[in-house]
C-alpha cells in the first residue's frame, strides 16, 4: 500500500509540476505541551491565538493529528526518523549529564538530512533533546543550522544561562526571553533562504513549565484573572506570580511570533510557496503552575501529558500553502507525527524510506482524499508510569496500562466516533474487538535494547 500511496504522489506532484520551479519551502511549528483545546480555533475562550487561527482559517484544519508519544524525545524522534515507538531508537525521556539527551545513532536516517540530500537548506530553531552537545546526534549533524536548546532540562526555564548557536555555547545574563531569542533567528534564517528551498524545523518552547513571560505579556492577563493572584508558580528559574496569567501571556507572545513569520512570508514574495505546519508535542502538562482545568486544555479528551489516553496524544494541527490548500477545509483523517517525513519528502519530491511507518498525509493536505492512502491502525508505546499502549483502529481506540506488571493486563476499548472523551470501555460488549487490538500491539511493539515496559534500560552509564 505504502509502494502505491508513494507511486501516486509522485504522479500528483508532476501533475502539479512544482518539481520544474522552486521545491516549496517547508516550516513545521511544534509547541511543547500544548493543549488540543489551547487554540481558539480548537474552542479555547479564555485568550485567542488570531495568527494560529488564520493559518486554520486560510488553510486546513486536521482534527484527528496526533503526537509521536505522550513526552517529548520520543515524540522528536518519532517526527525525525517515520517510525513510531513500537519501532524508534528514542522511546522516552533518556538523560545525561551535565547537559541533554541520550543520542540517535550516528547513522541514523532522519528527515533534515533526506531534505539536505534533496537540495534544501536545514535548520532548527527550538528544543532539540535527541543528543547532547558534541555528541554523535548533536543537532549540528542533522541541521545545516541550529539555535536554541539542546537539552530538555535546561528549556525548563524561559531564562537560561546559555542557548546553542549551532555548535557554539552563547552565554546570556538569565534575564533575555529566551522564546524571542529563538524566534528571531527562525526569521533571519527565512530571510537568508528566501532564494533556495528551506525545511524550518521550529519546536517551541512555548508553553511548557515554567510559566514565564515578559511583564509587558503578563500584566493584562494578570488584570484579568485575579484570584489567581496569590497563586505561585514555582519549576525551574524565578518563581512566577499568578502563572494562570503567565500561561495566557506565554500563548499571546509565541501566536504574535506565528503571526511575525507569516508576515515575512509575504513580505518575502514566498508566501504561496511555503507550507506552514502547527501543532504540538503532546498534550497538555499540569506543572510549574498550570491550570489545565481552568483553560480546559485537553478540550474533550481525557487525559494529559503522560497518558495514552487521547488527551495526552491527539494535538491540534492546522497548515496553510496558499493557492494549493482550499481555505477552511476540515480533515478527520487520523495521522501521526510518524507521517510526517513522507509527507515533506513527497513535498520535495523524492521518495521516502521503504522501511518507515508513516504514510504521506499530502494527499489530504491538497484535498484529494480519495487518493489518501490510509494507515490500517496506529500505535503508541510509552515507558514509564508502569508502561502503556495504545492503538487508534479506525473510530476504535485501545488502551493498556500497567504492562510493566501484567504484560498481558485488560486492554480499555473506546468508540472514538461517540465516545471522544473515552468515558465508556467497551471492552466487555466488543471482545472481538479487543482481541483485534491486542494483537496489533503485538505486531507493532518490537523490543528494544534501551527500554522495557518493565523499566528503562540503562546501558549507558551516563543516564539518570
Amino acid at each position: 500500500m505504502k509502494r502505491l500511496a508513494l507511486s501516486g504522489i509522485c504522479c500528483l506532484i508532476s501533475c502539479l509540476a512544482w518539481a520544474a520551479e522552486q521545491p516549496p519551502n517547508i516550516i513545521y511549528i511544534m509547541a511543547d505541551d500544548l493543549g488540543y483545546g489551547d487554540l481558539s480555533c480548537f474552542g479555547q475562550t479564555k485568550f485567542k491565538t488570531p495568527n494560529i487561527d488564520r493559518i486554520a482559517s486560510e488553510g486546513v484544519t486536521f482534527t484527528d493529528y496526533y503526537a509521536g508519544s505522550t513526552v517529548c524525545a520520543p515524540t522528536r524522534c518519532v517526527l525525525m526518523t517515520g517510525m513510531h515507538t513500537g519501532h524508534t531508537f528514542v522511546r522516552g525521556n533518556r538523560e545525561v549529564q551535565p547537559e541533554g539527551q541520550a543520542p540517535m545513532p550516528a547513522n541514523i536516517v532522519t528527515l533534515p538530512r533526506l531534505l539536505k540530500q534533496a537540495g534544501y537548506t536545514t535548520g532548527m530553531f527550538g528544543k532539540w533533546g535527541l543528543g547532547a552537545p558534541g555528541s554523535e546526534s548533536d543537532p549540528v549533524k542533522h541541521f545545516d543550522t541550529f539555535y536554541g536548546y539542546n537539552c530538555q532540562r535546561q528549556a525548563h526555564t524561559f531564562y537560561p544561562t546559555h542557548l546553542w548557536d549551532n555548535d557554539r555555547k552563547v552565554p546570556l545574563d538569565e534575564k533575555t526571553y529566551s522564546a524571542d531569542l529563538i524566534s528571531d533567528q527562525l526569521l533571519k534564517f527565512v530571510r537568508d533562504n528566501k532564494d533556495k528551498p528551506f525545511f524550518a524545523y521550529v519546536p517551541f518552547t512555548i508553553p511548557h513549565a515554567a510559566m514565564h513571560v515578559p511583564e509587558e505579556d503578563h500584566a493584562p492577563w494578570a488584570k484579568k484573572f485575579p484570584q489567581f493572584d496569590n497563586k505561585i508558580g514555582r519549576y525551574r528559574g524565578p518563581e512566577v506570580k499568578n502563572p494562570v496569567a503567565a500561561f495566557a501571556g506565554m500563548m499571546t507572545r509565541m501566536d504574535r511570533h506565528v503571526g511575525q513569520l507569516l508576515a515575512l512570508l509575504n513580505e518575502l514574495g514566498i508566501d504561496d510557496n511555503t507550507l506552514v505546519s502547527f501543532t504540538s508535542d503532546n498534550g497538555p502538562h499540569m506543572e510549574g503552575g498550570h491550570d489545565p482545568k481552568f483553560f480546559d486544555s485537553n478540550g474533550p479528551l481525557r487525559g494529559h501529558k503522560r497518558d495514552l489516553y487521547e488527551g495526552g496524544i491527539r494535538v491540534p494541527f492546522v497548515a496553510r500553502w496558499p493557492g494549493k490548500i482550499k481555505p477552511g477545509t476540515k480533515v478527520d483523517l487520523p495521522v501521526a507525527m510518524w507521517d510526517v517525513m513522507p509527507t515533506c519528502l513527497a513535498i520535495a519530491g523524492v521518495n521516502a524510506p521503504a522501511e518507515i511507518d508513516g504514510i504521506s498525509y499530502l494527499p489530504a493536505l491538497l484535498g484529494q482524499q480519495e487518493q489518501q492512502a490510509k494507515h490500517e491502525y496506529l500505535y503508541w508505546a510509552f515507558y514509564e508510569r508502569g508502561g502503556k499502549q495504545a492503538v487508534r483502529w479506525g473510530k476504535w481506540k485501545g488502551v493498556r496500562n500497567n504492562v510493566g506488571k501484567s504484560p498481558d493486563s485488560t486492554i480499555e476499548l473506546y468508540d472514538l466516533s461517540s465516545d471522544i472523551g473515552e468515558t465508556k470501555n467497551l471492552a466487555a460488549q466488543h471482545p472481538d474487538v479487543a482481541k483485534k487490538i491486542e494483537a496489533f500491539m503485538r505486531e507493532a511493539h518490537t523490543p528494544s535494547a534501551n527500554w522495557s515496559f518493565g523499566g528503562r534500560k540503562r546501558s549507558n552509564p551516563k543516564t539518570r
